[in-house]
């Protein structure tokens, strides 16, 4: 395959240090000296530092890429340890941006980590992005996936998008030349709570980590133009099933970010990703409640119908006592059981499958229906700690 043309080479020097560093890789013909001056020239921005972040940031660094953009706003958690290995036990709590490009530095001193505390949102995408010749998209959900899409289609910058949940990935190049983009897979999003993130279902820990690096390989290869690049192939892995197999993906000509091209900036990515609700796919309105509103209420003894829309697994981790288990694949025929007399708080993990389920009730008539903002999470945080937080 031909490079792409943002990575034509330039002559670049290297120490003796750095010769020693890269020899097993520049003994490779694929890559030579000519190759690593392609490595070293490159800037490729990472957006996310958790599962597949970890392993494509600390490749790419070790490889050489001269310069590596790291986007996240989170701090380590316990719960990230299985899967996240740029972080140890006495990071937790630490900024995931700040610990990564430290670790990045000690791991490559010749690379330049410039990190982003930062959100990605439609107000600050095209500035970070337009820096750099290449996006890998470690994100995991979808108002940021689209986001990322339609920034790389404006700027004209290759996607190298990977996905995981439970024993599954997917991995393929959106937004090359002439290839297909996030929204020829998915022009719309699909409704909320039909996706399970990977907090709800679960991810075996390896499988980032083999995502990662594939999403790795696949910026490696478009930097040296080398090799078949997944454009226009969806990589699919089953980890369980120890299987590896691709299916086509096409150019879609109405698509409104690379076909037509009738999307010309960046929207309201939070309002294309909310829920919608039954009635002649309408939003519904549905009040927000808080964790410290909701622990009012109940001292107060209002009486409230407590729903938990999480899964059986979920539950078991922990729940608010006096509620309700009722999982939202199951919402629709369990709904019949609530009262919509009861004034109903509706919880999940972190409120988006409980806002998709208040939407359906508000739908059916119910007219108190409040969704519990940041979930069991938020209650955990806010009023019973006792609560696991995962």
């Amino acid at each position: 395959m031909s490079a792409i043309t943002r990575f034509e080479s330039v002559t670049e020097s290297f120490s003796p240090a750095e010769i020693a560093r890269y020899a097993r890789q520049m003994a490779l013909p694929e890559v030579g000296k000519e190759g690593q001056e392609r490595l070293k020239r490159a800037r490729v921005l990472v957006i996310g530092a958790g599962g597949l972040g970890s392993p494509v940031a600390s490749y790419l660094a070790a490889a050489g890429v001269g310069t590596l953009g790291i986007v996240d706003c989170d701090a380590v958690d316990l719960s990230n340890l299985h899967r996240q290995l740029l972080y140890v036990t006495s990071d937790i709590g630490s900024r995931k941006v700040t610990t990564a490009s430290s670790k990045l530095r000690a791991l490559n001193p010749n690379v330049n980590v410039v990190p982003f505390d930062a959100e990605l949102t439609r107000e600050n995408a095209l500035e970070i992005l337009r820096d750099f010749d290449l996006v890998v998209d470690g994100t995991d959900n979808f108002r940021t996936r689209y986001l990322v899409n339609d920034a790389c289609v404006l700027l004209g910058i290759p996607n190298v998008y990977g996905s995981v949940l439970r024993f599954d990935g997917q991995v393929t190049v959106l937004a090359a030349p002439n290839g297909p983009c996030y929204r020829c897979l998915y022009p719309v999003p699909p409704p909320p709570g039909s996706v399970p993130s990977c907090a709800e279902a679960g991810v075996l820990s390896v499988l980032p980590g083999i995502v990662g690096m594939l999403q790795a390989t696949e910026a490696m290869k478009l930097i040296l133009g080398k090799g078949a690049v997944l454009i226009g192939r969806l990589l699919l892995i089953d980890a369980l099933a120890a299987r590896f197999s691709d299916i086509a993906i096409r150019n879609d000509p109405q698509c409104i970010a690379c076909g037509t091209r009738t999307l010309r900036e960046l929207i309201d990515y939070d309002e294309f990703c909310a829920p919608r609700g039954a009635v002649n796919g309408a939003r519904q309105s549905v009040t927000q409640i808080t964790a410290r509103e909701l622990d009012a209420w109940r001292a107060d003894g209002r009486n409230l119908a407590l729903v938990d829309v999480r899964e059986p697994w979920e539950w078991n981790v922990g729940h608010i006592d006096g509620a309700t288990l009722l999982p939202l694949g199951e919402f629709a025929r369990s709904a019949s059981s609530l009262d919509p007399s009861t004034e109903t708080v509706v919880y999940c993990h972190r409120g988006t499958r409980s806002q998709a389920a208040a939407e359906h009730l508000v739908a059916l008539g119910f007219r108190r229906v409040y969704n519990l903002a940041g979930g069991i999470d938020a209650w955990s945080s806010d009023v019973d700690p006792g609560i696991p937080r995962y």
